[in-house]
């Protein structure tokens, strides 16, 4: 594949539209709707689960299985607790980073449709300034302008109600793609992409292609966890995001050293199965694809976990999307490396064969 840009206007139409949806940890449908709307034309069927997992399907009957996924969920808070007088308390939906919270513009979703609320804090005039307390999960709260617990509850706002920030996107200097929930929905994009590419190409794979998008992955990779049972793959390709760790504040040499611009991360870890990394980096060499190196010590933290160790053992390697503000409303990432971890799964598997087991003792 050629090195011009893959993103078309089609393709960019649909990652606004996708991300701009708000698609919270155990309410991902209504993104899934989405993304299963743009895919449609370059697979052949769908296969969904009770709790909202959608995978593609490209040549469903055939019996060597290989997985492309991405997660679709977005960290979000609920609501916990509501005071008498109108306002309201806030437990985590996945990794919610709680020291950004004030002052940010929230949408809380009810079922009779978005209540607006803000996370309010004091005045800087009002705090001590010898003990300033820093925002933390027991003092952030949000007002949606309501009086009292009565005017809250009439507005349709309960306790368990889901809560996601509005923030929409925008691109920064051209090529920086900037909104919330780039992770990982940015990883839904890029494998929906790679079954254009295919369908575009007129590529015909020799085994099943099950395009994957997960849900629960914020809350312990849930999704993945249930859908591996489903499929019962040989291989398994995840691409998520990893941390720019060049930005302040990171220390590179407990994160390793990763940055936005420099291409595709490859990982090595013990749920990464090294013959099929070995075949993802000879594919990046070849193909002239730019690309990273990062450890994990123990566990990726991705869906690569979840399944690499099901159904006995699948071969699972990881391709990440360097990240800039991780589970902030101003995710960033480059242009160009979205757009070579496309190629970099497209081309990979175009260089997998049907029935290969990628065992250490062939």
């Amino acid at each position: 594949m050629s090195k011009e840009k893959i993103i078309n206007e089609k393709s960019f139409e649909f990652l606004e539209k996708y991300l701009n949806n708000a698609s919270p940890t155990g309410y991902e449908w209504e993104g899934q709707k989405i993304w299963m709307d743009y895919i449609k034309p370059y697979v052949d069927n769908f296969i969904t689960d009770t709790y909202g997992t959608a995978v593609a399907v490209i040549n469903p009957d055939a019996k060597y299985r290989v997985v492309i996924e991405g997660h679709s969920d977005e960290i979000s808070w609920y609501v916990n607790y509501i005071t008498d007088e109108g306002l309201l308390y806030v437990i985590r939906n996945g990794g919610s980073d709680h020291q950004i919270a004030p002052s940010k513009w929230v949408n809380i979703h009810t079922k009779n449709g978005i209540v607006k609320g803000v996370f309010g804090w004091p005045a800087i005039h009002t705090r001590d300034k010898a003990k300033e307390e820093p925002p933390k999960l027991d003092n952030i709260f949000i007002d949606i302008g309501a009086k009292d617990k009565q005017e809250v509850e009439k507005m349709g706002v309960h306790v368990g109600c889901v809560i996601t920030y509005p923030d929409n996107f925008q691109i920064l200097n051209k090529d920086k793609f900037v909104c919330r929930a780039l992770d990982n929905r940015m990883g839904g994009f890029m494998i929906a992409e790679v079954a254009r590419l295919l369908k575009e190409n007129k590529k015909e794979l020799p085994f099943g292609l099950y395009i994957t998008n997960s849900v629960q992955e914020e809350i312990g990779l849930r999704g993945a966890e249930m859908i591996t049972q489903t499929i019962k793959p040989n291989v398994a390709i995840v691409t998520d995001v990893c941390h720019d760790t060049t930005t302040p504040m990171i220390n590179k040499k407990t994160e390793g050293e990763t940055k936005i611009g420099d291409g595709p991360v490859i990982s090595y870890a013990p749920a990464v199965q090294n013959k099929l990394r070995e075949r993802i980096l000879e594919t990046a060499e070849s193909k002239k694809i730019p690309f990273q190196r990062n450890a994990s010590s123990r566990y990726t933290g991705t869906d690569t976990d979840a399944f690499a160790y099901s159904n006995g053992g699948v071969a699972s390697a990881l391709i990440s999307l360097p990240l800039r503000y991780m589970h902030t409303t101003v995710e960033t990432v480059h242009k160009d490396d979205v757009e070579n971890v496309i190629r970099l799964i497209y081309e990979t598997l175009l260089n997998i064969k049907e029935g290969e087991t990628f065992s250490y003792f062939d």
